[in-house]
Order: C-alpha cells, then structure tokens, then sequence
C-alpha cells in the first residue's frame, strides 16, 4: 500500500474531532472502483488527523467461513454487512442496510453516502439527526451499458439526490455546473487524487512479456462509452510499431465480441483484469502513452493514475477529460485521429517526455490525496455546524452557510486544493 505522497500538505488541527460514516461502496481495501479508492484514501487520512472513520464493508462470500473479516484497516474501523444477491439490486441493498445500522446504532456526526443511485435511502440518515453528503459520481442515467429501467431510476435517484441530500460533492467541474444549471443547488467541488511516482521500478514487466517505453496502455472496462473499440481501430489505423496493451474486464455481449475481433491483430495484447496493483503502477509508468476513451463521468482515477505515473495521455475529447489535462493533453473522438496521435507519440519522443513531466506536475497540484481530505473535512465540520443546501440540518438551530446574512460562503479548503 502506497504512503502519502511527500508532495501532499501536512495534516492540521481540527476544530473538532468526528465521528464519520462512508456508505454504499464495496469497502476497504481498495480493490475495485474510484468511489472505493477515494474512501480508503480519505478515510486514512481524516484518522491521521484525529477522526473516527466508519466504513460499510460488503461481505465476500469468497472468503473461508473460517476467516473472519478484518474489522480495522489503517485506522478505520470497518462494519462488513451483507447484500442481496439480485443482479443490479446487489449494490441497493448492501447501501440499505448499512444505512440501517448507521441510523440505528452509535449516530455519526456526518454521514458520506457515495453514488446518486444511493440517495433514496438518506432520507433514514437524516431523520436520524445525520448530516449526510452524497457524492453524486457522474452522469450514470447516460451510460449504454443501462436499459431503459435502469436509466430511469438513475435519473430519479439523481433527482432524490437533491431533494433529500444536506450537500453533493461532484468530482468535475462539468458535474457541479450540470447540477447547477439543472437544479440550481450548489455542489461542492472535489475531485479525486493520485499518486506521484517517482523513479518507479520496471522489474514486473518482464512477466508480461514487455520492456520500458516499449508500449502503449489501454486500462479500461469494456463498456460502449469507454470507446475500447475505438481505440484499437485506431491503434490499428496507424504505423505504430510498439504494441498496444489492454487491461480490462472482458463481458459477454456484442460490444465484447467486437473488441475480441479487432484484438486478433498480433500487435494487440488483452491482458484481462490485473489486479496487482504494484504491477498496474509499473505498467503505467513505463508506457509510451495511455489512451483514455471514457466519455461519460467525472473525473476519472484511471486518468489521474497516469498522470501520476509521468505518462503522456492521449484522451476522448469531452469537457471532462479536457478540465483534467488541460492544454497538456491530446484528444480524439475518431479512430482516424487516434492513428495520427498515436504515430506523433512514437515519432515525437522528446515532445512526449516532455507532456508526460508536464502531466506528472500538474497531478502533483491539482489531484493531492490531502487536498482531497481538506475538502471532505472542512464539508464534515460545516454539516455538523449547521450547514445544509436545504437551509437548516435535522434538528439544527443555527442557520446554514449558505444562509448567512451577507449571502457569503466561508472559504473552503477544496476549492484551495482541487481547482
């Protein structure tokens, strides 16, 4: 497990200390997803700094009757609960009964509820007198990996966010300005982070079949909106001599087929999941470039992994991808002129050096794990205050924030740290 970057500001004295619920992911340790990156990285950081941090936990079946689950990890404490197992409603009742036993047992002071498709269970928090803040992802109800049903209830949720929710936390800009224009509620802005490497080894490479700088990196769920299928058109498109590497999840369907087909070209290795994440940070690293097509969503960790690991990022050109890199990175939205870049990263080898350090610079300062946490801490200690974009808490006396008489907000660390 990675330390705390040594770039990341030093931890300071809270006003006071709390006690914090995280819901409605699969729980710690990371190992699957950004919500539960974000939650072990916070969370670890916010029990540095004097907090006690809850973590609903999803029960593995996997694991033998006779291991019981761990019930710390880096200082959180952790309440593995179980879920249903009925498809897409796997994930809804996990959420359910962990807010159940947050509202029933020892009441946090604030509750973090991640994901919109949440927010009809936060209702329970806050009759409870919980403050609760919903991190509302990006925009799930667009994603062609959902039918109609499910489409429709991302949109309610989205909606249920707003109506039952003391305060959103969105990871982009694009979000907060949806949400705004859409809802005319103010959402916080803080976005994930990533960390720094510096000097990372290559010695897992060779595993693969694969040297540094002799590659380029696809990480990515084969979903339509990712554009995997894409990205290899183009890969295949171009004159490229390096091979191009995939990491990802291979489901059943007519998108999947797709890809298998365009993967029979030599040059394309489908290396399937990886789980080992020193290994994932050293293919990173030693990548030419990483091509992104994800085109729905926020921020995305995947992005921020890269640049971390000083590498160049050729990306989907969307508002979301362009606010994460910024002039540094390079953008398609067809397999033609992914060829063209693709070929310009091989043939321009000192411009890319130099994108890939710009990149690494530009995450050390804008995607800061405890700039991260300053954002969540300083939202905790104004929910707990008083704080709510409805006006009062639960059971609240003083006025919110966004309430005061000169219509002033106080400072937030967040926008400090994530903009």
């Amino acid at each position: 497990m990675a330390a705390p970057d040594s770039t990341e500001p030093a931890a300071h004295s809270s006003v006071r200390a709390l006690r914090i619920a995280m819901i409605g992911t699969r729980g710690v340790p990371a190992g699957f997803g950004g919500f539960e990156t974000a939650v072990e990285e916070v969370g670890r950081r916010l029990v540095d700094r004097g907090h006690a941090v809850t973590v609903y936990c999803r029960s593995r079946t996997s694991a033998p009757d006779h291991v019981p689950p761990a019930t710390a990890y880096l200082g959180m404490r952790l309440v593995h609960l179980p879920a249903l197992r009925l498809g897409a409603l796997e994930a809804l009742s996990h959420s359910a009964f962990s807010v159940l036993h947050a509202a029933t047992g020892a009441r946090p002071d604030a509750a973090f509820v991640f994901n919109s498709a949440n927010a009809p269970f936060v209702p329970f928090l806050r009759n409870r007198g919980i403050p609760t803040t919903v991190h509302v992802d990006g925009l799930e109800w667009k994603r062609d990996k959902w039918g109609g049903t499910a489409r429709r209830y991302y949109r309610w949720a989205e909606q249920q966010s707003v109506r039952s929710a003391d305060a959103l936390i969105a990871d982009a800009p694009g979000i907060v300005d949806y949400y705004r224009t859409e809802f005319a509620i103010p959402t916080e802005l803080i976005a994930y982070g990533t960390h720094v490497l510096q000097n990372c080894p290559a010695t897992r490479l060779a595993e693969l079949g694969l040297r540094p700088g002799g590659y380029h990196l696809v990480v990515a769920r084969f979903e339509p909106e990712n554009h995997v299928d894409v990205i290899i058109d183009g890969y295949l498109r171009s004159s490229a001599v390096l091979p191009l590497v995939v990491v990802g999840a291979a489901p059943q369907g007519t998108h999947a087929r797709k890809i298998a087909a365009l993967a029979q070209d030599p040059r394309v290795r489908l290396l399937g999941r990886l789980w080992d994440q020193d290994q994932l940070d050293q293919l990173y690293a030693h990548s030419v470039s990483y091509l992104h097509g994800h085109s729905v969503g926020g921020t995305n960790p995947s992005l921020l992994r890269a640049m971390g690991a000083r590498t160049a990022a050729i990306a989907w050109d969307v508002r979301f991808n362009r606010d994460v890199l910024g002039v540094y990175g390079a953008y398609f939205r067809d397999a033609p002129t992914l060829a063209a870049l693709i070929e310009d990263a091989e043939l321009n080898p000192h411009h890319t050096l130099e994108v890939s350090a710009a990149l690494q610079r530009r995450a050390a300062a804008l995607y800061n794990w405890g700039h991260v946490t300053d954002g969540y801490e300083d939202l905790a200690q104004r929910l707990v205050s008083g704080y709510s974009t409805h006006g009062l808490s639960p059971g609240r006396a003083s006025r919110s924030h966004w309430n005061r008489p000169d219509g002033a907000r106080p400072p937030s660390t967040a926008a400090r740290g994530t903009l």
